[in-house]
């Protein structure tokens, strides 16, 4: 059994911290927000995440997982401290380190033992030596330690089976010596470990939700192409998933990615570029690709309704950034419904599990909790998230509660020609102008 503190209980830090818990380690999880420390101490969760609240009961029941705001107690005892906070993009692109920082002298004021510092956050090229630095500096008096990176891959809605079957671990460190006992650590996930240095270790983060993100708007580039000669990107990211080279993942067209990693990490390695007086081209095409298919919404809306949005209530479903979250965090839905709004349309939201996170973000979208309350006398239906309830809506309802039958199929959930034989104005991405 090992002690382990972590630092920050957002997506990455909570699920890190239960998950090391449930493989037979003590470990406290440390937070500045009192009110969160609190909640989660009585078993209510600050997110939503499958599986994560029995996870953290469980562990916290068997005495394996506390919480505390204390830096001094979580450090007490400890050989391994994750820093997991939140590193948003500032103004121009570049992270904003000022959580790691805050956490960096927070340690260091209070570490009474040898300790090894690893960064869970992802973090720009750099930012271990001079997590170092600070650490160093900040020390009352000089006790060892180590800084290792070990960034984190998890996908939210699928975050604790990520960590517990991982593709790999990535461990980067100066000292060998912490490098193993870090991975030494992450051998009961029984997956390849990669060990390099530190530096390295944090491009491999940047550079692997970078290419995600680029797989993902090469093929909504494609879908374009695909609507108008007539070939269905579906099938084309099918047959392109065959070859080993390629692989069908992330080759879904659609609305584009959001949330916290890809969004803030592709903009992050671009605005390292630039600093290093570098042309990131692909990546502002990526980014520029992907915020163009929120703006193509409105666009293809007036297509299908023959003229203006003013004074047309359009229905999105789904609000959250991807299924099986809460995270509003880059929605594409928030981009989409100002839109509407700014030219006079009418805009209504349905989502499972978001409504509560999108309502304050949202202020001028009437969000409902039934998805047919919702539907009734709109006059389109935004496919936003491809929430499994989705798949299976009684269509012919819906239909009947429209004013127009008109689905603009934003993640390309359902079938075109049952669509068309239903009688519904049908149109979905990359599938054949107007889903036909």
């Amino acid at each position: 059994m090992k002690q382990i503190c972590v630092i920050g209980v957002g997506y990455v830090g909570l699920v890190t911290a239960a998950c090391f818990a449930d493989l037979g380690n003590r470990v406290v999880a440390l937070d500045v927000d009192e009110q969160r420390v609190a909640n989660l101490k009585k078993g209510t969760m600050p997110i939503y995440e499958p599986g994560l609240e029995e996870l953290v009961k469980r562990n916290t029941k068997s005495g394996r997982l506390s919480f505390t705001t204390s830096y001094a107690e979580a450090l007490k005892g400890v050989e391994f401290a994750f820093i997991a906070v939140g590193t948003p993009s500032g103004v121009d692109g570049n992270a904003d380190l000022q959580y790691v920082d805050a956490a960096a002298r927070s340690i260091a004021k209070n570490m009474t033992a040898p300790l090894i510092i690893i960064n869970k956050s992802t973090v720009p090229i750099g930012t271990g030596d001079w997590v170092a630095d600070i650490v160093k500096s900040a020390q009352p008096k000089p006790i060892n330690f180590a800084v290792v990176s070990c960034p984190e891959f998890l996908r939210e809605g699928s975050a604790i089976t990520d960590f517990m079957n991982p593709h790999r671990n990535v461990i980067g460190s100066l000292d060998r010596d912490a490098a193993d006992k870090v991975a030494q650590l992450h051998l009961p996930l029984r997956a390849p470990i990669v060990i390099t240095d530190l530096r390295t270790a944090e491009m491999i983060k940047y550079a692997s939700n970078a290419f995600l993100a680029t797989k993902i708007s090469f093929i909504n580039e494609l879908a374009d192409l695909c609507e108008l000669v007539g070939a269905d990107v579906k099938e084309v990211a099918a047959g392109m998933g065959y070859d080993a080279r390629i692989g069908r993942h992330f080759l879904d067209a659609g609305l584009g990615w959001g949330g916290s990693c890809f969004p803030k990490d592709v903009e992050a390695l671009a605005y390292m570029a630039k600093e290093k007086g570098l042309n990131p081209r692909i990546l502002n095409d990526v980014m520029d690709i992907n915020y163009d298919r929120r703006k193509a919404v409105v666009r293809h809306l007036e297509q299908l309704l023959n003229g203006s949005l003013k004074g047309k209530t359009i229905g999105l479903l789904g609000l959250a950034f991807k299924p099986n979250t809460d995270d509003m965090r880059d929605a594409p839905s928030i981009d989409i419904s100002n839109s509407l709004i700014a030219i006079g349309a009418k805009v209504r939201g349905y989502d499972p599990v978001a409504r509560h996170t999108a309502a304050p973000l949202m202020p001028k979208v009437e969000i409902f909790d039934d998805v047919y309350k919702m539907a009734k006398d709109c006059d389109a239906l935004v496919v936003v998230t491809e929430w499994n309830e989705f798949k299976q809506l009684d269509l012919e309802k819906l239909k009947g509660l429209l004013n127009c039958p008109v689905v603009y199929d934003g993640r390309n959930i359902y079938d075109p020609a049952s669509m068309k034989e239903m009688g519904f104005t049908y149109r979905a991405i990359g599938r054949g102008l107007n889903g036909k």
